[in-house]
């Protein structure tokens, strides 16, 4: 079988499932907090697209989503952060708080059935996260829906 088959093609960014670019996007998230933010998001982007042959539109929706929950990071963190429960803010694994961040960054300033957040949420956390942060962010995104009012 020759590799270079046109059959074989690498996917490419307009290829990707909304599912796969919320996973972009927590990818994204994690690097950049895991450079503490010194890098710039254009820059960590740029990084991605060479190292996975993405090119990622810099006009995309990812980049703005992206974008928007680095800005408000501090503020869609003090949002979830009443509703831990006996959990202290210091004790959330980064990949948790990078969910809870996304999802409350949807659940704010989005317009995608709140449901579905939820849901999406769960789903990143059973496959970026420890074994059961699925339960976790599913009760602190359900305290945090019911608290405020936002309807399923």
């Amino acid at each position: 079988m020759d590799l270079n088959d046109s059959h074989l093609k690498m996917l490419t960014y307009d290829d990707l499932s909304k599912r796969d670019i919320r996973a972009l996007i927590l990818h994204i998230l994690y690097a950049l907090e895991s450079l503490e933010y010194q890098d710039s998001l254009m820059s960590v982007i740029d990084n991605f697209n060479r190292g996975f042959d993405l090119a990622i539109p810099m006009n995309s929706e990812l980049v703005k989503a992206v974008d928007g929950i680095i800005t408000h990071k501090d503020t869609l963190d003090a949002a979830y952060i009443p509703f831990l429960d006996n959990w202290r803010f210091e004790r959330i694994s980064t990949m948790v708080k990078l969910i809870l961040r996304f999802a409350i960054w949807e659940i704010t300033y989005g317009d995608i059935d709140k449901k579905i957040v939820i849901n999406e949420a769960i789903e990143l956390a059973k496959g970026f996260a420890e074994k059961d942060a699925y339960r976790f962010v599913n009760g602190v995104l359900d305290k945090y829906i019911k608290a405020t009012g936002t309807k399923l």
